[in-house]
């Protein structure tokens, strides 16, 4: 997978990790992000879905509701919100590949997490993201306008369709350790 540690650093930055990928590289990535996401959850059942861990670090400062903004996350939460994630970056990453301006915004959907509460949920949730994650791709034009590009006030690097599709890698990337963490706690509860 991707190290991202170097621009966590900000030691380089995300156009310097990614100046050389392919879209191949891109296919091969997504699999082994959405392959490593199925593999930390192999073991679940049902009830670590929805098993609400001790996350002393909850923070939430985009919950839609106030009370939600300290509440640790479930399995079936963790698992909607980075394939929704990664699934904006994939479509904006295409848009941005075909050449059309990014006109700021949102593209985004995020599945409800309360009615996610099955580990069946969860497994369909991610291969649908892998799905829709690699069809995006399709998308794209044999030569991609990678000179097309934006920034973001949070984000101090020229995004173009690679840095922008790469972005949702990371994202899953940052949650994977709050993935094994849950599924130790459920583990342990069960024990």
């Amino acid at each position: 997978m991707i190290d991202f540690t170097p621009v966590r650093n900000k030691t380089i930055k995300m156009t310097q990790l990614v100046e050389n990928l392919s879209r191949d590289d891109l296919r091969r990535y997504t699999d082994r992000m959405v392959d490593t996401m199925l593999g930390l959850i192999a073991e679940c059942t049902d009830r670590d879905v929805t098993l609400v861990p001790i996350d002393p670090e909850a923070n939430d400062k985009f919950a839609a509701d106030e009370s939600e903004i300290k509440l640790s996350w479930t399995l079936g939460h963790v698992i909607v919100h980075t394939t929704a994630s990664a699934e904006e970056a994939a479509f904006i990453a295409a848009e941005l590949a075909r050449g059309v301006p990014h006109r700021g915004g949102r593209s985004r959907y995020e599945v409800p997490w309360r009615n996610v509460t099955a580990i069946v949920q969860c497994r369909e949730r991610l291969e649908e993201s892998r799905r829709m994650r690699l069809a995006s791709l399709d998308v794209w034009p044999n030569q991609p306008h990678l000179e097309n590009t934006y920034t973001l006030e949070r984000y101090p690097d020229l995004i173009n369709a690679v840095v922008r599709f790469v972005m949702g890698l990371q994202h899953d990337d940052a949650h994977l350790e709050q993935i094994k963490k849950i599924v130790q706690q459920a583990q342990a509860a069960h024990n």
